[in-house]
């Protein structure tokens, strides 16, 4: 069976590495799906997660990407991710905290800057308590 090498980094860590049977994540313009010998590809990721199902023993690693950029080649996939954390090491409370946190700052932005700051960090939590609850389910 034809497998694909998978590294999903952040500025951190490597939060994984490892060959796999198949890879989905959320691109930019919408949830992309690759399996191995995949066209050759680079584009910009939103934040949400990626899961990896290992060639090993078919279980699926759940990562959290609060967006990067992925490359495609025939034989290996490279997410580069702004800040990447592993499905385990996720945690609803935190994330709903910041979230509203970001809430707060965009109603007191003095600046269009600051507000889309505010507006971009809430966007991530929002995305990271979604694919947190979706990886709980499984």
């Amino acid at each position: 069976m034809a497998t694909i090498h998978v590294d999903v980094v952040s500025a951190e860590a490597s939060i994984f590495s490892g060959e796999a049977k198949f890879v989905a994540l959320p691109g930019e313009m919408g949830e992309l799906g690759i399996y191995p010998r995949h066209t050759p590809l680079i584009t910009r990721i939103k934040p949400g997660a990626v899961r990896v199902e290992r060639a090993d023993n078919g279980e699926e690693e759940f990562v959290f990407v609060a967006g990067g950029i992925l490359e495609v080649q025939p034989d290996r996939v490279t997410v580069l991710a702004d800040t990447a954390i592993r499905g385990h090491d996720l945690d609803e409370a935190k994330a709903e905290e910041a979230k509203k946190a970001a809430e707060e700052a965009m109603k007191n932005a003095k600046s269009d800057i600051d507000f889309a700051k505010a507006q971009g960090e809430f966007a991530a939590m929002a995305a990271q308590i979604a694919a947190l609850r979706k990886f709980r389910k499984k």
